[in-house]
């Protein structure tokens, strides 16, 4: 069947889904047929381009934000999607890789126009994977900052019903509402939705939810993102993995990206402020982002309520993570007295290594310490371990 004979057909398509009134899947079709017909029919190709640059519906990326009310449960009456505040003054700490990604995503979607000329279409769906409190919803949030749009989140205990079919309705809600307003779209928690198939302890209603998520994101429009994140990748089905264009990893911070995080959170709060991170990068290493913003605003609490100066209080933080080895702890006490604004004397009381030993090796020019080991193993399989390259159309 050549190209032209099949333009009847996509046509009669084309028209029922615009008296669908589904105008973002009306595009999605009108970004096809450029492709399709590129090579037979190149000046229809071309208008068809044009069309779309000139579409109003990309004009504001707030549009049907407020005409149209956000879907409901039909019995809870709870709002299924959840608008985040996406306004984020620094760019996440990611991993180089990682970094590079996510903004060729953003110059992908900054460049819609020249991309559509060539029969290309920015990245529409990314999947996130990695340990609690890593940075994936934060990156979400910033990746919606910087294309100036809303971030609309899955509200999971709003979309699980307990009526049969309902959750699966419920979804369709979402992504609809979605597909038609231009945002970016964070399903969090997949792994809640898109279970293994083969999973036999599930029921039937939840693995139905799989087939509606399949065919949603494969109709994706080009204008719109889909992020989704999870923390237990083994937990999906295996076809949830292809839909997605862009597959990147997140793992716990380096200690070069600890001392970043520390420096922004304890800027211009206490002295030495470079010293400081060197130390705490070493102490919390292993840990993830959350958990070491949360203890450094405990200390900074702390300061606030017993009123004494932070760099008093920031030894605390030392005192419980303690639990490091014997090599550990001695490599912390040299750290601690080499900076020099700790005596040999406080860095013994700090870590409990003994005065003479720390003088012996602190003599010795050009000791590093290794980046202590967490004891929290670090999370994702090995399947998953490398960041799926962006599929070539």
């Amino acid at each position: 069947m050549t190209e032209e004979s099949q333009l009847p057909q996509d046509f009669i398509q084309l028209a029922r889904i615009a008296l669908a009134g589904r105008p973002q899947d009306v595009q999605l079709l009108i970004h096809r047929a450029s492709k399709k017909y590129r090579g037979a029919l190149p000046t229809m190709a071309d208008a068809l381009i044009s069309l779309l640059r000139e579409s109003p519906s990309r004009s504001s990326p707030l549009r049907r934000q407020i005409d149209t009310p956000v879907p409901v449960d039909i019995d809870s009456r709870l709002q299924l999607l959840r608008v985040e505040a996406s306004g984020i003054e620094q760019a996440p700490i990611l991993s180089e890789e990682n970094n590079s990604f996510l903004r060729q995503v953003l110059s992908e979607h900054r460049n819609f126009e020249p991309l559509l000329k060539l029969g290309l279409h920015p990245s529409k769906s990314i999947l996130f994977t990695g340990p609690p409190g890593v940075g994936k919803t934060l990156a979400a949030k910033w990746i919606a900052h910087e294309l100036g749009r809303p971030l609309l989140v899955l509200d999971l205990a709003a979309v699980m019903s307990s009526f049969l079919g309902r959750t699966g309705n419920n979804i369709r809600y979402v992504l609809d509402y979605a597909k038609n307003t231009e945002c970016v779209l964070l399903l969090d928690e997949l792994d809640a939705i898109a279970k293994r198939r083969d999973d036999a302890s599930e029921i039937g209603e939840l693995k139905r939810l799989v087939t509606v998520l399949l065919q949603e994101i494969d109709d994706w429009p080009s204008t719109g993102l889909l992020i989704a994140a999870t923390n237990h990748p083994s937990l999906l089905d295996p076809a949830v993995w292809r839909r997605f264009e862009l597959i990147l990893d997140f793992e716990k911070p380096e200690q070069h990206q600890i001392e970043v995080l520390v420096k922004r959170l304890l800027h211009n709060q206490v002295e030495k402020i470079d010293q400081w991170s060197k130390v705490l990068s070493y102490v919390l290493s292993g840990r993830s982002y959350s958990e070491i913003e949360r203890q450094i605003t405990l200390i900074r609490k702390t300061s606030a309520i017993k009123n004494i100066p932070l760099d008093e209080v920031v030894p605390l933080i030392i005192e419980k993570n303690n639990a490091l080895n014997r090599q550990q702890k001695r490599q912390l006490a040299i750290l601690l007295a080499s900076t020099g604004w700790v005596s040999q004397r406080q860095a013994h009381e700090i870590t409990g290594v003994s005065r003479d030993t720390i003088r012996k090796h602190s003599s010795k020019k050009g000791t590093e310490p290794k980046p202590s080991q967490s004891k929290q193993p670090r999370s994702g399989t090995k399947a998953h371990k490398k960041i799926n390259r962006k599929k070539i159309e």
